[in-house]
């Protein structure tokens, strides 16, 4: 079809339908603002018509491309070559455009936002016209009367919320240039356009033909009139807020959320006094013990750290979510303390294995293959190297809506990927263990078991031992791995709840409460308390 510089009467079809089919079929690179100040008020005139007319959703979507590609035709024919820069708006009674053109004599040092009465653009492109020979142009349109045909309900998510528009429909453009890629991502301000409800859940989303989606766009800001969304890609874009449908009787998504939400609270809390507990015992008398506590102290650190930031930030989720790079750091360091948690199980069942393997010298072999500096370099290092490669290969991998790795990332990998190789070693260490175990306790005659003891006495120093050796498969652990057979079952879902949430309780007890030299520790120093109240008194 002919290029051609149209005039006044180019458009000859009445509005409506063959009109937006008449702009989108026909050619053209250049138009008097006044042809298409007129055509553009006809387009938006038939919209409004056209929203109290179709009733069929996917017409609907269907007619509202239709607008965004004949409105982003348009106007990409108001572009002409300029040596400094142009800035050239619109005003509808619907739509706001303003188009931003550079030229390679442009001087303009700081970046001019965009703006309209209901958002702001920030974009560089002063760097974009560096790439394309010192020329660019680009257009951010805001409608206002096709927000109701975008509907909020085309935005489909795992929960069942309730969605409601925030914002107007935003459009932005690079026009007549070669290299579109953006170098940095662009920031919408948008201004809201209803009242922001308590405890809900704004998302930044762009329009992809027929639905809504996340990809690329983060929230970076908010407060009760505006929020701030960055998105490393140009198209038509909003802002949806969702909230929680009101409970009723029919509802069961409540009914089943709630009691495990509340019984996580409750188990974790509970964790967390006894791994409290437990590090204090490691800590108070550290220099008095014999035993290399080295990995249980780091590794009641790291839950009792990694728990408590999930509690905290799962409690105050609806105030944390709308600081999106709050959110992006509480996922980083959540990521941290959790692969440092698995990496201290790992030394752990490394240094069971080599006590077990060689019972009577147990502190010198560990401190022989494993010394304190060691594990402190491969417990916080690894990890932390880790996560500062995921930061730098997955920049927009942090701050999910629960404020965890984005599961639409590869970055999901960079956690699951070394926890699934720590499991499968553990489980490997443990199953190698329980052998040597049973073999050592039922063949080897250790002077140091069977001295002095009856044949009965004997078999509950074995039975001992192997109960202290099984609930080692939690300390070390080897029950996370019943975390990938959670959606199958509410009754695994819990039980996986239940025991992991208590290795801190489990630690305190086989390492404290059933260790015969910490309770001798406990007991001199309640006596010394006792004696000191008394001697006070």
């Amino acid at each position: 079809m002919e290029t051609t510089k149209a005039p006044t009467a180019f458009f000859v079809e009445p509005p409506g339908k063959k009109l937006l089919e008449e702009i989108l079929n026909k050619t053209f690179t250049e138009l008097p603002k006044t042809v298409v100040v007129d055509v553009l008020k006809q387009v938006m005139n038939e919209t409004l018509i056209s929203l109290a007319t179709i009733e069929d959703k996917v017409n609907k979507v269907e007619h509202v491309n239709n607008v965004l590609m004949a409105t982003e035709k348009l106007v990409s024919a108001l572009v002409t070559n300029v040596e400094t820069y142009n800035v050239t708006p619109i005003f509808l009674p619907n739509l706001e455009i303003q188009i931003f053109t550079v030229g390679p004599n442009a001087s303009l040092k700081d970046i001019l936002p965009l703006n309209t009465s209901t958002a702001v653009l920030d974009i560089d492109i002063i760097e974009i016209a560096k790439r394309n020979n010192g020329s660019a142009a680009v257009a951010f349109m805001s409608y206002t009367n096709i927000s109701n045909m975008m509907d909020p309900d085309l935005f489909t998510t795992n929960e069942n919320t309730t969605k409601t528009m925030m914002s107007t429909v935003v459009s932005a453009t690079l026009i007549k240039i070669t290299d579109t890629k953006l170098t940095k991502p662009v920031n919408f301000t948008f201004k809201h356009t209803a009242d922001l409800i308590p405890d809900s859940n704004l998302t930044c989303v762009y329009w992809n033909k027929t639905v809504w989606v996340v990809d690329g766009c983060n929230l970076l800001q908010t407060n009760r009139s505006h929020t701030v969304c960055s998105c490393d890609h140009l198209s038509t874009f909003a802002l949806i807020m969702q909230t929680k449908p009101p409970k009723d009787s029919n509802s069961t998504d409540f009914q089943n959320d709630d009691p495990l939400d509340l019984l996580n609270t409750v188990l974790v809390s509970v964790g967390l006094v006894f791994l409290s507990l437990a590090l204090l015992t490691f800590v108070i008398f550290r220099r008095k013990l014999r035993a290399n506590n080295t990995p249980r102290i780091n590794l009641c650190i790291s839950l009792l750290l990694a728990h408590l930031t999930f509690l905290l930030t799962q409690k105050f989720i609806h105030y944390i979510q709308p600081l999106q790079l709050l959110c992006a750091v509480l996922a980083g360091v959540l990521h941290f303390l959790f692969l440092s948690a698995f990496v201290w199980m790992l030394i752990e069942a490394v240094l069971l294995f080599i006590s077990v393997k060689n019972l009577r010298k147990i502190r010198s072999k560990q401190k022989e293959v494993l010394s304190w500096k060691r594990q402190i370099v491969i417990g916080y290092v690894i990890p932390l190297v880790v996560v500062c490669v995921s930061v730098g290969l997955f920049p927009g991998g942090y701050g999910s809506k629960e404020c965890w790795l984005k599961f639409d990332k590869d970055l999901f990998w960079s956690f699951l990927g070394p926890v699934c190789f720590i499991l499968a070693l553990n489980l490997i260490l443990f199953i190698i263990i329980g052998v040597i175990m049973i073999s050592t306790l039922r063949k080897r005659n250790n002077s140091t078991l069977q001295k002095n003891a009856t044949r009965s006495d004997d078999n509950k120093l074995v039975k001992s031992v192997l109960y202290k050796t099984l609930l080692q498969f939690i300390i070390i652990g080897c029950f996370w791995t019943v975390g990938f057979f959670t959606e199958s079952s509410e009754v695994v879902k819990i039980l996986f709840l239940i025991v992991n949430s208590q290795q801190g309780t489990f630690i305190f007890l086989i390492h404290c409460v059933l260790n015969y030299e910490v309770r001798l520790q406990y007991k001199s120093f309640l006596n010394r308390f006792c004696f000191s109240s008394k001697a006070k008194k």
